[in-house]
């Protein structure tokens, strides 16, 4: 569910303000989310699917080495949908940190990733991290941009990535993913973790039940917590759902466990997007809204069965302004 700040109690607005200002010790490059690392299982199979759902600038990267016996390997493609990269890796078995992914919890998000500005900086950051207690976990090359991933999952719920690619993006395209949607059983650990990282507190709030809230088509009625990061663009948002009644978010964490369960995309139609979504076989798994529906500050949304893409559900959200 897409907790929109208007749907939420002043106190939720002040925590958010307050935790927005704790990251200032952080580089500057954490404030955007440059893009996030998907690991699949059938690289055909997920890149059709990105691309009848409009991904674009798609390249295919061709072979990199992973390492280790045997120089295993992995095939790579990368699209955009507007400012935000989708990066997809598949790679050969054995690789214990890519494939090792795949075996526990099948496709999804592996990495939520930042671009850095320049090499001194991405070595600068990695020499905080590892003070701090964070390793590396792996380092790539594809097409002349290094990336490095960092060993947070764990704690942190998914692996943190910096970029540096010689040649900058571009800022001029336009946003396109509005927020992160992570399931995670406990907020407080996680926030502690971040937290400790340098990063904001986990701002929280209840998002209470509502009537017109559906689950593959039958009325839901339930309540749960929710956590915001506002430090960056896209946000993170964090549900810590309850197991029963069944939901999309509880079924998240029954397949894959913890970890980013949905991309954000507002739209302007919200029921012709639903309806181009489901005729590409692509049904919506649970819906509701917030505020008083049709008046500014309220909006709608949809959660759609999106798996084929790799392991996540698109959120499209209509907000009324």
């Amino acid at each position: 569910m897409r907790i929109h700040p208007l749907r939420c109690s002043a106190t939720l607005v002040a925590l958010a303000a307050t935790a927005a200002t704790g990251w200032a010790q952080l580089p500057e490059f954490y404030k955007e989310i440059s893009g996030a690392v998907w690991v699949v299982k059938d690289l055909p199979r997920s890149l059709a699917a990105w691309h009848s759902l409009d991904l674009e600038q798609i390249q295919g990267r061709g072979r990199i080495v992973l390492g280790g016996p045997g120089r295993i390997g992995a095939s790579f493609v990368s699209g955009r949908l507007g400012r935000f990269a989708v990066e997809i890796i598949q790679p050969d078995a054995g690789d214990p940190v890519f494939d090792g992914f795949l075996k526990r919890r099948g496709d999804g998000v592996f990495a939520v990733v930042h671009s850095v500005p320049d090499r001194p900086a991405l070595e600068r950051e990695t020499a905080r991290l590892g003070q701090l207690g964070v390793g590396v976990l792996r380092t790539i090359e594809v097409a002349g941009a290094r990336y490095t991933f960092f060993d947070t999952a764990a704690q942190g719920k998914y692996v943190l990535g910096l970029v540096y690619r010689p040649q900058t993006e571009s800022a001029t395209d336009p946003v396109k993913v509005s927020h992160l949607g992570l399931v995670i059983r406990d907020a407080a650990p996680v926030s502690a973790y971040w937290h400790r990282l340098g990063f904001p507190e986990m701002a929280l709030a209840d998002a209470g039940p509502r009537a017109d809230s559906r689950y593959r088509g039958q009325p839901l009625w339930f309540s749960f917590r929710v956590g915001w990061h506002n430090y960056t663009h896209p946000t993170f948002e964090w549900i810590i759902p309850p197991l029963n009644p069944p939901n999309c978010y509880a079924d998240f964490l029954r397949v894959h466990g913890e970890g980013v369960q949905h991309l954000g995309l507002p739209v302007d139609d919200l029921e012709s997007a639903i309806a181009r979504y489901t005729k590409l076989g692509y049904p919506p798994v649970q819906s509701g809204a917030w505020g008083d529906v049709g008046k500014p500050g309220s909006g709608q949304y949809a959660y759609m069965d999106t798996e084929a893409l790799g392991g996540v559900n698109i959120e499209l959200i209509h907000a009324y302004r």
